[in-house]
């Protein structure tokens, strides 16, 4: 009887504990609850008929291949301007007023590059607007050369828009616009390249520093060609105009024998 006893007290408090609220009996060892790992519950994916497809990444535009297809479709002058004036991938076209595409008589025997407009000539929306066409028109009359008459020149710039800042094109800039300048050149057909300026040397060049290849006679897009100073850089340094008197008289030599 007093086993039994034992028993039903046991189970009576054992009960008790269970209302209030234990869950797990006391073991002999204490243990560490800390210690033990959580595991989370997984969540289910749901498959679903519903998701969108994934989104393919966007082709990339090269645009120096973009501007060879559209300066070669060009047949003549006026197609290769339209071209030009359609063309988007060079930035500088978004903050220039103008596309200064050239000036002169196209065909002429000499034409001459130059550096890309500056902010007055972008205005003007020409080439060689000002105090720097008026010492142009000097130096191409003390050869016998004009912009338009018997002996005309024709001028085309490296790069059809003003820059920011009045600063250079970049290199990749020249190399976007550098199809449609050769393409001019032949679509031209002049005998003579007069590179006039550190621009007209980068575009056609891919190199600068005037004052090292002024003088001497190059070959640029398949043509004889002659590194000048720009009437800019002679109007800033006028000691430079007794070299670019020498380079003008080498010029008229060598139209005589352009070949």
């Amino acid at each position: 009887m007093e086993s039994a006893s034992e028993f039903w007290n046991a189970k009576a408090a054992l009960d008790w504990q269970v209302e209030m609220g234990a869950d797990e009996a006391i073991c002999d060892a204490p243990i560490d609850r800390y210690a033990l790992e959580v595991k989370k519950p997984v969540a289910k994916a749901v498959a679903t008929t519903d998701a969108p497809p994934p989104v393919p990444e966007a082709e990339k535009i090269d645009p120096v291949a973009v501007a060879n297809s559209a300066a070669n479709a060009a047949q003549d002058l006026d197609g290769l301007r339209a071209a030009m004036t359609a063309f988007e991938h060079c930035a500088l076209k978004a903050g220039a007023r103008n596309m200064v595409f050239a000036d002169g008589v196209a065909g002429s025997p000499v034409m001459i590059i130059t550096d890309a407009p500056d902010r007055e000539e972008d205005r003007a929306g020409a080439m060689f607007v000002g105090r720097s066409g008026v010492l142009l028109d000097k130096m191409l009359g003390a050869i016998g050369l004009t912009r338009s008459g018997d002996a005309p020149v024709y001028i085309v710039p490296a790069c059809p828009w003003n820059p920011p800042q009045n600063r250079e094109p970049n290199p990749d800039e020249f190399a976007m616009m550098r199809p449609f300048l050769e393409r001019h050149i032949a679509l031209a057909a002049p005998k003579l390249l007069v590179l006039m300026g550190n621009g007209a040397c980068q575009a056609l060049l891919g190199k600068n520093g005037m004052t090292r290849m002024r003088g001497d006679w190059v070959e640029a897009a398949s043509l004889p060609a002659i590194p000048m100073f720009a009437p800019s850089y002679l109007l800033q340094n006028p000691s430079a105009k007794r070299d670019a008197w020498a380079d003008l008289l080498s010029l008229k030599s060598r139209m005589k024998d352009p070949s």
